[in-house]
C-alpha cells in the first residue's frame, strides 16, 4: 500500500480516481486549483489547493506527503486562454516532472490526450502515428509529452495514456448541452450526414486503464498507450439510440458540414458558442484510435460500449440535475454557457 498524488483531484477524472483506487492506497493526495466537495471523496484523501504553475507551492506538496506515485491530469482544457494553456500543460507538466525525479517517485502517470493526434485522414490511429496537434491544447499535449520522454531518459518511469473523449456519471460541460437538449425533446444536429465513427470512452474503463499503469510492473508500463471504447457505431446510430432511451420524442437532424461548421468557427471567434475548433472540426470525421497495444499487454478490455457510455452518462444527468449548481464555467465538472447555441435550442 502507498501514497498516491493526484494533480487535476477536483476534476472528473481526478474525483472518479480518488473514489474507485481509495482502497488500493493508503493515502491519495488530492491537488488542485480548485476548490473540492470534501462530502464526495473517501476519508483516505487529503486536499491541497495549490496551482502547478507555482513550483514552490508544488514542491512544498511534494516535501509534506513523499508520494510514492504520482497520476498527472491537471490541464488547462481549450476553453482557457493560449497563455494560460500554455503555463498549466506545459509548465506545470514541467514542474512535475521535475519534482518526481527530485523526490524520486517510483513513477509518473501522464494523462495526454488523442488531440495529440490532430484531424487525420487514416484509421485506425496507432500509437506510433504522427503527431499534429490541434490549437494550443493539442499542442501542449505534444509538448508535454516529449518532456516524457526526456525524463524517461533520465530514468523517471513515465508512463502516458491517451484517451479518447471520456464521459460517465458527473461529466456535464459539452455533453450537458447535449443532454439538455435531448430531455428538451429537441431535434439534436449533427455535423454532416453522421456515417463517421467516432469513438468515446467510459470513464471507469479509464480509470481500470489509469490502475493498470500505476501498479503493474514498471518495464510493461514505461510507454505510451491508446485507450477508448471497443464498440462504437456510428454518430448517428450512437446518438440516436440515446434519444430513443430518453423516450422524450429527440431525434437526430443531419446538416450540412461546411456551412455548420464555418458558421460554429464564427460564434466561437465572437465569443458566442462554448464549442471549440476541436469538438466541431472533428465532429464529421471519424475519430478512433487501435487499443490493441494496451489490450494485448494487460488483458485490459473496455467495459462500456460508446451507447453504454452516453446512456449511463445522461440517466445520471437527470436523476442528478437538480442538485448541479447553478452557475456555468468551464471545465467538466459544471455547465457550459450555451451562448448563441441557447437560441438555436429555442428554434429547433
Amino acid at each position: 500500500m502507498k501514497t498516491l498524488l493526484i494533480t487535476g483531484g477536483a476534476g472528473f477524472l481526478g474525483y472518479h480516481v480518488c473514489n474507485k483506487l481509495a482502497k488500493k492506497f493508503d493515502k491519495i493526495i488530492a491537488l488542485d486549483i480548485d476548490d473540492f466537495i470534501k462530502e464526495e471523496y473517501p476519508k483516505n484523501v487529503k486536499f491541497f489547493k495549490a496551482d502547478i504553475v507555482d513550483k514552490n507551492i508544488l514542491e512544498d506538496v511534494f516535501k509534506k506527503t513523499k508520494p510514492d506515485l504520482v497520476l498527472h491530469g491537471a490541464a488547462a482544457l481549450p476553453l482557457y486562454s493560449k497563455k494560460r494553456i500554455w503555463e498549466v500543460n506545459f509548465k506545470g507538466s514541467r514542474n512535475v516532472l521535475e519534482l518526481s525525479l527530485k523526490y524520486k517517485v517510483k513513477r509518473m502517470v501522464f494523462i495526454s490526450s488523442t488531440a495529440v493526434y490532430g484531424v487525420p485522414e487514416k484509421h485506425p490511429l496507432y500509437e506510433t502515428d504522427e503527431l499534429i496537434g490541434v490549437g494550443p491544447y493539442g499542442e501542449t499535449k505534444i509538448a508535454a509529452e516529449k518532456l516524457c520522454e526526456k525524463y524517461r531518459e533520465k530514468g523517471l518511469c513515465v508512463p502516458v495514456i491517451r484517451p479518447k473523449t471520456f464521459i460517465g456519471t458527473g461529466r456535464l460541460g459539452v455533453f450537458q448541452i447535449l443532454y439538455d437538449w435531448v430531455e428538451s425533446s429537441k431535434r439534436i444536429p449533427i455535423v454532416g450526414n453522421g456515417k463517421n465513427r467516432y469513438q468515446l470512452l467510459e470513464v471507469e474503463d479509464l480509470v481500470d486503464a489509469i490502475e493498470l499503469t500505476l501498479l503493474k510492473n514498471s518495464k510493461l508500463v514505461n510507454d505510451t498507450f491508446n485507450v477508448g471504447a471497443e464498440k462504437f457505431r456510428t454518430v448517428y446510430e450512437d446518438v440516436t439510440e440515446l434519444c430513443r432511451y430518453s423516450k422524450s420524442g429527440s431525434r437526430v437532424m443531419r446538416t450540412p458540414a461546411g456551412f455548420v461548421k464555418f458558421s460554429l468557427r464564427l460564434l466561437e471567434m465572437l465569443k458566442l458558442s462554448p464549442l471549440y475548433k476541436w469538438v466541431y472540426g472533428t465532429a464529421n470525421k471519424d475519430s478512433f484510435v487501435s487499443i490493441d497495444k494496451i489490450k494485448e499487454r494487460f488483458n485490459w478490455t473496455p467495459k462500456y460500449s460508446n451507447q453504454d457510455a452516453l446512456i449511463n452518462s445522461y440517466q445520471w444527468y437527470l436523476d442528478n440535475k437538480h442538485l448541479l449548481k447553478k452557475e456555468s464555467g468551464i471545465t467538466h465538472r459544471v455547465a457550459w454557457k450555451q451562448g448563441f447555441l441557447g437560441v438555436i435550442k429555442k428554434i429547433l
